[in-house]
């Protein structure tokens, strides 16, 4: 009798293991069968993205290639450009150049002019014996003309008034 009811025990514990087993194959078969249909759906929707970025990829390559292609028409264009840059730079440079030169020659002209109305005979004031002496130049050697004696005369009486003023 044990072992009728150790077989018995055994059967029993055997058709409740079967019983679970069973349970646990049709959960598991349920959950492979979800997860096949999962993976059909994310295939079926690769599917569809890969074409879409297919076609993004071949419109990306058809802007790319258009660009470059209208960059190349460009380029003549900005080399145009930067080689007038470059002349106007060196023009302004040569402008600014001559209207240096222009500037000092100017500068030094009327510095030269001051420093000779500063030395000039007509803008010192004179003493009345000066004057008299000057205007008895003026009177006899403006009559004659412009010979040499009188430029030598009007020479001298210059030396003597630059020496007089280069004294005080």
């Amino acid at each position: 009798m044990i072992i009728e009811l150790s077989v018995a025990l055994v059967a029993v514990a055997f058709a409740v293991l079967v019983f679970f087993l069973i349970k646990t194959l049709k959960s598991a078969k349920d959950s492979l069968d979800k997860v096949s249909q999962t993976l059909q759906e994310v295939q079926k929707t690769i599917d569809e993205l890969t074409y879409e970025v297919k076609t993004t990829v071949r419109h990306a390559n058809d802007i790319t290639a258009d660009v470059q292609n209208k960059i190349q028409k460009i380029d003549p264009i900005m080399d145009s450009v930067k080689n007038l840059g470059d002349v106007l730079s060196e023009l302004s440079l040569t402008v600014k150049e001559v209207s240096v030169t222009v500037i000092e020659k100017f500068r030094k002209s009327r510095e030269l002019k001051d420093k000779a109305k500063a030395v000039s005979v007509d803008s010192a004031p004179l003493t009345p014996s000066e004057e008299r002496t000057i205007q008895s130049y003026d009177a006899v050697y403006d009559k004659k003309g412009s010979g040499k004696l009188s430029a030598v005369l009007k020479g001298v009486d210059v030396a003597a008034t630059l020496w007089k003023k280069y004294r005080h």
